[in-house]
């Protein structure tokens, strides 16, 4: 019988493994988490900060949040801290914290805010993660990605106010599907929002490394936004841009298994100029709309000059943490080589595969076992539902457990864009397609129905409330 999932939310700290430490004895040309992000105790970036941010960060410039927030610091000449906020019902916990459904008082403006508990996190040695979740989120400014409009801490308390999403995420969706997964058309458009996400992350040096459709949240008109950064490594990527050149040898190229034609062109590296843009949403290539004959098949050739491509791969990065959930696993991570960048390509596949079929291809009876799958276990594909080559091939490309030849190795998110499956996504445009589904509105408690979503302060001479965490 296939697994429904039943019960995978509430399981879902024993699917992620837990963070070990980062191995102390490494040789001096292997990074850590620490030594990327730099020391710990750097100045936070204050509330005031983030609110003049909002100016400089397109994507959410227009959101009617930042204003209300600059109404409320103005009306009470500070900065926010919890007693601005209105607390209404838990949405989830995590590894390291709980996430409530909040509104700013006075405003009818809804947040997602995590609030973590301080002492927890330091006997459980997990500041360092709580540190970069918010240095990343500081930031990001992605259509896909969350927008962190304010953080502030109290004696106990650390919260990170972000942006709320009403849809829920892509694991209860499928959930919701008629046969528990997404049609192939579906799946076509998540896996190319993720990809973009993905390839800003890369481009600022960050690995996500949790890739899963839990962390995957619905927005309000149907588009996603990836969540969750407490185990992202921050490291240095070093940007190229990249100018093909017509060759008429067809190079042998590794393209990581999959069935792409290798390129007829040879590459030469540029240095970046500042004058050149680096956003992942620029205009789609233009294609030479004329028949070829054979006389003039090499003259229409020569004519064709294929735009220079920007690579932002983080490839030199390297971890040795022991760090992600059991079935998404990288075949690197579980052997304890080291990993880097391409660890992402392989939780993309996972991801693909899952939204695809209705389950992880590597799952065993226990964690265990499943890891032994991952490393020693041939990708299989289940007879049903139907799935096109092209989806197949791009999962097997995905999900090569030599990361060297992994699709996504050499050239990021760049290689996988131009795989067949993609065919047809104008990737300018995404944000102005339709999506397969658009979530209900959302119901946002009342007062009184809030207070019982919500634990009460244990004392009224406690100026703080006091969290469940699980």
């Amino acid at each position: 019988m296939e697994d429904d999932g039943s019960g995978r939310k509430e399981e879902a700290s024993n699917r992620k493994v837990d963070e070990e430490e980062e191995i102390k004895k490494q040789p001096a040309s292997i990074g850590s988490e620490k030594t990327a992000r730099g020391s710990t105790s750097s100045t936070d970036m204050s509330d005031e900060s983030i609110c003049s941010n909002s100016l400089s960060k397109p994507h959410k410039s227009n959101d009617v949040r930042w204003e209300s927030i600059r109404v409320i610091r103005s009306r009470d000449g500070g900065a926010l801290d919890l007693r601005h906020f209105r607390l209404l019902r838990k949405l989830g916990c995590g590894d390291i914290g709980s996430v409530y459904l909040s509104e700013l008082c006075g405003t009818r403006c809804y947040f997602a805010m995590k609030v973590m508990d301080k002492a927890s996190l330091e006997s459980r040695k997990k500041l360092v993660r709580a540190q970069t979740e918010r240095e990343i989120l500081q930031s990001l400014d992605h259509p896909f990605l969350p927008t962190l409009y304010t953080h502030f801490e109290t004696e106990k308390f650390s919260c990170l106010v972000m942006e709320f999403c009403s849809g829920g995420d892509l694991h209860t969706l499928r959930q919701k599907q008629p046969a528990k997964h997404f049609s192939e058309l579906a799946v076509k458009f998540y896996g190319a929002e993720i990809l973009l996400a993905l390839e800003y992350l890369h481009m600022l040096g960050i690995i996500y490394r949790d890739l899963k459709p839990e962390n995957v949240l619905v927005r309000e008109d149907g588009h996603i936004m990836l969540s969750d950064f407490d185990l992202s490594l921050i490291c240095t990527v070093s940007p190229t841009l990249v100018k093909f050149q017509p060759n008429n040898n067809h190079s042998d190229d590794n393209n990581g298994g999959s069935g792409i034609e290798p390129s007829s062109s040879s590459a030469c590296i540029i240095q970046p100029s500042c004058d050149l843009p680096t956003t992942c949403f620029g205009p789609p290539r233009r294609r030479l709309l004329f028949r070829r004959s054979k006389n003039n098949k090499n003259e229409v050739g020569n004519q064709i000059r294929p735009l220079p491509e920007l690579i932002a791969e983080p490839t030199e990065a390297k971890s040795m943490s022991f760090v992600g959930t059991h079935e998404y696993l990288a075949p690197e991570i579980i052997k304890g080589e080291g990993h880097g960048s391409s660890v992402d390509w392989w939780t993309f596949g996972i991801f693909m595969y899952e939204l695809m079929f209705g389950k992880t291809p590597f799952k065993g009876s226990s964690n265990r076992a499943t890891l032994f799958n991952v490393v020693g276990q041939p990708l299989r594909f289940p007879e049903t539902p139907p799935v096109s080559i092209a989806g197949r091939d791009l999962i097997r490309a995905l999900l090569v457990k030599e990361p060297q030849c992994r699709l996504g190795y050499k050239r990021g998110a760049g290689e996988i864009k131009q795989h067949p499956f993609f065919e047809g996504v104008n990737w300018a445009l995404i944000r102005c397609a339709n999506p397969p589904e658009i979530p209900k509105p959302v119901d946002v408690p009342d007062a009184a129905t809030a207070a019982a979503h919500v634990p009460p302060p244990p004392h009224k001479s406690d100026k703080y409330l006091e969290f469940d965490f699980f």
